[in-house]
């Protein structure tokens, strides 16, 4: 008899396909560790093909894999017989999904895959199937039954599925020794990219970023704020070391009490042992700086106190850092 309340339905379903990954646990072997090499040492792209519903959780694996830093594309198994198959070379690794290990589309594919010379491996169900002969490695994503009442729509296979195409990508990713850093590089507009990026990626450097000698006047030193546009300008000792940082703030406050201000050395009239920071600290912890100290820019500088940029309020902001 079928069940017919929703809550125990939906209960039932979570706890089939929860059941079904932890099922995976043996198939985290040899093979696997086999398949995890043939991806970190990919030379080409990362081919996955598969048909219907293992096809779009192909897609997914695919994506994740790019969002990596592993090339990877999806083939549409039944574009690959009408010209798409060009799109794999011999350098290139494929992974086919087919829970049966018969899908027509797929089996087709088998022969011109190993003719082209790429390096196969399946992720199937069925470990006696053509698709399992035919592939160099093989992952077992069997399950011993579906969440369907029926036992027919593709619900627990495909989340074992999907489930050991990210433990795949995962193990990949750690072998190929991808960093925090690279994850920020591929993925730039989104939230979780811009809170890895770091201060030298927004930082003003060069001709945006004035850095004077302690010893400049402060005539000199307006001038190469003007020109620059910035809002200050950082000061070094004869070491070129971080010593002081200059702003407007600072010529308000003695502008009226002396005339000739503008003769004066920017020593004499600098914020002494301002607050920096490291080029390789993260932009979000400038922002913080920023914030608790209620000032607008901060100097950027490398491991030896060296000034190297210039990081303003408005440049995290604009970068999306918040």
């Amino acid at each position: 008899m079928i069940e017919k309340n929703s809550l125990k339905i939906a209960k039932n379903v979570l706890r089939t396909e929860a059941k079904a990954i932890i099922d995976l646990l043996p198939s985290i072997n040899k093979d696997f560790e086999k398949a995890v090499e043939a991806i970190a040492k990919c030379r080409g792209m990362v081919v996955i093909t598969g048909m219907g519903k293992p096809g779009l959780i192909g897609g997914k694996i695919s994506a994740t894999l790019a969002s990596l830093g592993v090339p990877s594309h999806f083939l549409h198994p039944a574009e690959a017989v009408h010209g798409d198959l060009g799109r794999v070379t011999s350098d290139d690794l494929v992974i086919a999904i087919s829970n049966s290990g018969k899908t027509e589309e797929i089996t087709r594919l088998l022969p011109l895959i190993k003719k082209i010379g790429a390096k196969l491996i399946a992720l199937t169900g069925n470990l006696k199937s053509p698709l399992a002969k035919y592939s160099d490695i093989v992952l077992n994503v069997g399950v011993k039954k579906e969440a369907c009442p029926f036992n027919l729509a593709p619900t627990a296979s495909t989340t074992a599925t999907l489930a050991m195409g990210d433990a795949l990508a995962v193990a990949a990713l750690i072998k190929r020794g991808f960093k925090v850093e690279d994850y920020a590089f591929y993925h730039p507009g989104g939230s979780l990219g811009k809170k890895l990026l770091k201060v030298k990626d927004l930082m003003r450097k060069g001709k945006q970023s004035p850095i004077v000698n302690k010893k400049t006047t402060l005539k000199t030193v307006l001038i190469q704020i003007t020109k620059s546009r910035a809002g200050s300008a950082t000061v070094v000792n004869d070491k070129k070391q971080l010593c002081g940082i200059f702003t407007d703030g600072d010529l308000r406050r003695h502008i009226e009490n002396d005339e000739h201000i503008l003769s004066r050395h920017v020593n004499d009239v600098m914020t002494k042992n301002p607050v920096s920071i490291n080029r390789e600290h993260l932009a979000i912890e400038a922002l913080k700086i920023l914030k608790d100290k209620r000032i607008d820019e901060i100097p950027v500088v490398d491991d030896k106190m060296r000034p190297v940029g210039l990081l303003d309020v408005q440049d995290l902001l604009k970068a999306g850092i918040v």
